[in-house]
């Protein structure tokens, strides 16, 4: 059962990839389906989310042994829509991580041309939950009764909505993986400061260079409670090997953030995971 109807009954299928980092309650509840993305270690590929924790990436990259992800196969897409096509569904809202980072939805639109349904294909310029929210957004409208094109309205408007900031321990893992300017990298690391990062057009750009940790943890909490504002909003604190940071964040944030709808504190997955490094912590603010 999802939302109170099954599945068949859905006549809008929502579908995403494994980097919304929706829990799977969440998944299930709402009908949302996760194309896994792929993390290659030395010459292993795992599916991210059933094939790879984020403890064993987390070891990978402290061995500093190769890691690398990939984006799921046109193939896969097509599987996933046959099966929602399969089970009822109409028409289908696909929504993904952002093509400036990911080849993800150029695979999904490969797919689409052939589905059985029609398939409105979305780049969202988000990762992480700020994704997962977008895709949220959408169910929320087909449970609603909605159409397609409205539920793709939804995602869209919760995207340009949403802001997500990144305090990372260094910029190495994002240099490396080709996610960041090499001059921004160097530039961290030349002068030992703490980066905060900002997802801005889908890309992951620098926003600002702090002296310490704890310092650049404390403007990251500051960047939240501003963005939010007092309206009704989601949130969701992100990390890799720092739940006790999280944990305390996330609490900071209920404290001080008077409209909290939704409040999600998760560690990322393999994707995200490989291209930040152990010690991320990250703030998703999505207005309802």
């Amino acid at each position: 059962m999802a939302g109170n109807l099954p599945l068949m009954s859905r006549h809008v299928a929502i579908v995403t990839d494994s980097t919304a980092y929706l829990p799977p309650q969440t998944m299930e509840r709402h009908a949302i389906t996760a194309v896994p993305l792929t993390v290659v270690i030395g010459d292993r590929a795992l599916l991210e989310g059933t094939e790879i924790s984020a403890r064993a990436l987390t070891e990978a990259l402290q061995k500093h042994r190769s890691v690398t992800t990939s984006r799921p196969s046109p193939e896969v897409f097509a599987a996933a829509y046959r099966e929602a096509a399969e089970a009822g569904a109409r028409g289908i809202v696909s929504l993904h991580l952002s093509a400036e980072v990911s080849g993800t939805y150029d695979a999904a639109l490969l797919a689409a041309k052939d589905a059985p349904v029609p398939v409105r294909v979305v780049d969202t310029r988000m990762i992480g939950m700020a994704l997962g929210f977008c895709a949220l957004a959408a169910a929320e409208v087909v449970e609603a009764g909605g159409s397609l094109e409205e539920a793709v309205a939804a995602a869209e408007k919760r995207a340009g909505d949403t802001s997500a900031y990144f305090y990372v321990d260094t910029l190495e893992h994002l240099r490396r993986g080709g996610r960041i300017g090499t001059a921004q990298a160097l530039l961290g690391s030349a002068l030992a400061v703490k980066p905060l990062l900002e997802l801005e057009g889908g890309r992951i750009e620098l926003r600002e260079k702090v002296r310490t940790a704890s310092k650049a943890i404390a403007r990251l909490e500051e960047l939240a409670v501003e963005r939010a504002g007092s309206g009704p909003v989601d949130i969701a604190v992100h990390h890799l090997s720092a739940p006790e940071r999280a944990e305390a964040l996330a609490e900071r944030l209920r404290e001080r953030v008077p409209g909290i709808a939704e409040l999600h504190v998760s560690e990322v997955g393999a994707v995200i995971g490989a291209h930040t490094g152990p010690g991320l912590l990250a703030v998703v603010v999505s207005p309802r």
